[in-house]
């Protein structure tokens, strides 16, 4: 369920178009009571949000390993566009309204949104600037203009498309047919989510795939060509049911007319601020020389939703960084969709149900401020995920860490009675980030290349055993730059120079008076969840070793190769000499870094599997992915709380619309609302660039718990605010005006009887 658009679903939609009273609402048959026009509609939709969620899924993985933009710069492009996209809106709104009509403006900014999509997929060619052809653009600049134009036309296609869409099939169906319209959303809303939940299983598939024409690199041209290939198809079929759709002519929009109304009583205001002029109730109240007191009724209501909104913006600031906070794969983002399609039809039809039975006024205002608490307990699981994956404190020795968290999910009580112990033993916490030199320090790993044990002497240690084809468990850590390393029989001892903040492998070779070799390690975990390899060759002749994923070449006797990316699951090496060749099989998991010995009595031929030894430099990833489902639950049962219940609450507070005896043009309010409720979430995008600049915190958990404690804060005040606050009836308000209206008329007519 994407949070705006059921605001265009719901209230913008149902706007009555006094020129559906026509005959004329174009050639589209109607089948089982359903005009096919709309067929096309919803196909388009489907379509249209595969587009923009498919790109969005790999969007920040592109900016990071693509553009190699660090992560500050990655999540405020993010952000900055995410907040475009729901500010665009209000923009195709008005045009759609006071200028192009619906249909043309659908046309139009979708070609507009195709164009976007497809300069994102050519920016995502490394191939058109690697001019050395080593797999890196060598002109960066092209990649990231050609990037940013796509997505500043991607926010401006989809934002103005979004409230047009839906109205548009609403305005398919006749008066009487108000049950298939309401179907009609139902359809539409589900299309929404399944192009959603597609999009983000598929592309990520798309994206770890290899292509290129001189080079094999990650495929974000595919990425993103698919979804721009979508959003192509999604135009075509609008536009073939051209001929069948109901057009309606340009309105006027209510939202200028509400800006002018509330300009025009400030300006009133000020020009009458002296003290001889009566003051009135309400500042709006300025504008009754004008314009229609049922307007400044209205507007007066609407402001006093409005104010309500001020705090929301910080619930959009922590819901739209949850595809920030994940591990490989990208997938992961799928639950939210998934759990939404779960947790909405359980929430109306069991926990709702069942808290109003227990006798509790569980009110929209109070539901959207447990959903706020909700989605701060979502950034509280995420930071101490975040603290297990940087190991910056032992979880599962901070036993008073887990008890809040447990309370927090299930009760205090009830966290109290759990074994602790036990559900640290079922989640197999393991530390698998090692730790890296600092700038002052160096790192150093023996390993030996020959045939028989050597004992080794390191600086302030004890003397070292080194198996056959083994190297050692550890890296040691050195502070001096140049340190003295003795082998025992026969006696040498040699000076190795060390890079100061770097990790480094002393090859010891089979015959010891050779050269030593001395290798660069990894000083960090390998991208996106991939396994760095590399074969060191102890043999005396060259080995040439291959496999499906990639290509290790020739490795010279008592040398070392590259290393290369290899993704997670089996793989098979062949290595072969001038004559024989032999297989050797693995199973990789995410984020390894390993060595692979090929020791100097290797027989090529079934007893390779055994003979190579496998050397450890980094674990792989053991911080399970499950860990992140509770996160993904309460921002997602969070989004439901907050996000429906405040869609509701503004339908039901805003649904005033004029009347006919008084404008003829049935416009609504409902509009104004929806454009203040999409302002929170582009302003709450903002904060997060805003507050993440001011910060500067080090640690990306320290962020985390930032953002949940900002969201407590705002969720208090709000709860304050909500407590003042008086629900109306609008509908009674209208009929009071009506009433008024009639006796005014009826006043008007015995007049002219007396006369």
């Amino acid at each position: 369920m994407k949070k705006c658009l059921p605001i265009y679903i719901i209230l913008y939609a149902d706007k009555e178009d006094p020129n559906k009273r026509r005959e004329n609402r174009g050639t589209s048959k109607v089948v089982c009571g359903y005009p096919i026009s709309i067929f096309f509609i919803v196909v388009n939709e489907f379509c249209e949000r595969f587009s923009y969620y498919g790109m969005r899924a790999v969007l920040v993985l592109y900016f990071k390993y693509f553009l190699r933009w660090d992560d500050d710069l990655a999540t405020s492009i993010y952000h900055t566009f995410v907040a475009l996209c729901y500010l665009t809106p209000i923009l195709g709104a008005i045009v759609a309204d006071s200028w192009l009509g619906k249909f043309k403006t659908i046309i139009y900014l979708s070609i507009v949104y195709a164009i976007g999509q497809v300069a994102m997929s050519i920016s995502a060619v490394h191939d058109i600037t690697d001019s050395d052809r080593d797999g890196t653009p060598n002109n960066m600049i092209f990649h990231v203009t050609l990037s940013m134009v796509g997505l500043f036309l991607i926010a401006l296609g989809t934002g103005g498309i979004k409230p047009c869409v839906a109205a548009f099939g609403g305005d398919q169906f006749n008066e009487h047919q108000e049950r298939q319209r309401r179907t009609f959303f139902s359809i539409f809303y589900l299309c929404i989510n399944g192009g959603s939940l597609l999009s983000t299983i598929i592309t990520p598939v798309l994206r770890s795939q290899e292509c290129g024409i001189h080079s094999q690199q990650k495929c974000y041209s595919l990425a993103f060509g698919v979804p721009a290939a979508l959003m192509v198809v999604a135009l075509a079929v609008f536009i073939l049911g051209n001929g069948m759709y109901y057009k309606a002519e340009p309105q006027g929009n209510i939202m200028l007319d509400v800006f002018k109304c509330i300009g025009f009583a400030i300006k009133n205001r000020y020009k009458h601020r002296s003290k001889q002029y009566p003051k009135r109730q309400h500042w709006m109240d300025w504008a009754e020389e004008k314009y229609d007191k049922l307007l400044i009724a209205q507007i007066k209501m609407v402001l006093k939703v409005l104010f309500l909104y001020i705090p929301l913006p910080m619930f959009w600031t922590l819901f739209d960084q949850k595809g920030l906070f994940f591990m490989q794969p990208d997938q992961m983002q799928t639950i939210n969709p998934i759990l939404i399609l779960t947790l909405v039809p359980i929430m109306d039809n069991i926990i709702y149900p069942l808290i109003k039975k227990c006798g509790l006024n569980f009110t929209p205002l109070k539901r959207m401020t447990v959903g706020m608490l909700l989605a701060a307990t979502a950034f509280v699981c995420a930071a101490l995920v975040q603290i297990e994956i940087d190991v910056k404190h032992i979880l599962y020795h901070n036993i008073s860490a887990l008890t809040f968290v447990c309370a927090l999910s299930l009760g205090a009580t009830v966290a109290q009675g759990l074994n602790l112990q036990l559900i640290l033993k079922l989640t197999n916490f393991q530390k698998t980030l090692p730790n890296f030199p600092s700038a002052s320090q160096s790192q150093l790993k023996l390993l030996n290349m020959g045939s028989n044990a050597v004992k080794v002497q390191l600086p302030g240690s004890n003397s070292l055993n080194l198996p056959a084809a083994q190297a050692s468990d550890k890296y040691f850590t050195f502070e001096a730059e140049n340190i003295n390393v003795s082998i025992e029989i026969p006696k040498i001892t040699r000076t190795i120079s060390l890079a100061k903040g770097h990790r480094q492998t002393l090859l010891i070779p089979s015959l010891i008076t050779d050269e030593w070799l001395l290798t660069g390690d990894l000083k960090s975990k390998p991208e996106e969840g991939s396994n760095a390899i590399r074969f060191v060759n102890g043999m005396t002749t060259e080995v040439n070793i291959s496999s499906n994923a990639t290509k290790f070449g020739l490795i010279a006797p008592s040398n070392y190769s590259n290393y290369f990316q290899i993704k997670n699951g089996p793989i098979t090496f062949t290595l072969r000499n001038s004559l024989q060749s032999c297989e050797y099989s693995t199973d990789f998991g995410f984020g390894s870094s390993y060595t692979f010995i090929i020791p100097s009595t290797l027989v090529f031929g079934p007893n390779c599997q055994k003979d190579i030894t496998a050397v450890e430099d980094i674990k792989p990833n053991s911080v399970y992915m499950a860990l992140q489902i509770p996160q993904y639950f309460f921002i997602t049962a969070g989004e439901v709380m907050f996000s429906v219940t405040g869609l509701e609450f503004s339908y039901s507070q805003g649904k005033l619309k004029y009347s006919i005896f008084i404008i003829p043009d049935g416009s609504n309010m409902k509009s104004v609302l929806q454009a203040g409720w999409l302002f929170t979430v582009a302003v709450g995008n903002f904060i997060v660039l805003i507050v993440a600049e001011i910060a500067k915190l080090p640690e990306q958990w320290a962020e985390y718990v930032l953002f949940a404690s900002l969201l407590v804060a705002v969720c208090i005040i709000f709860s304050i605010m909500a407590s003042f606050y008086t629900y109306i009836d609008p509908t009674e308000i209208e009929a009071q005006f009506r009433n008024r209206v009639d006796g005014d008329n009826a006043d008007d007519k015995a007049a002219q009887t007396k006369m």
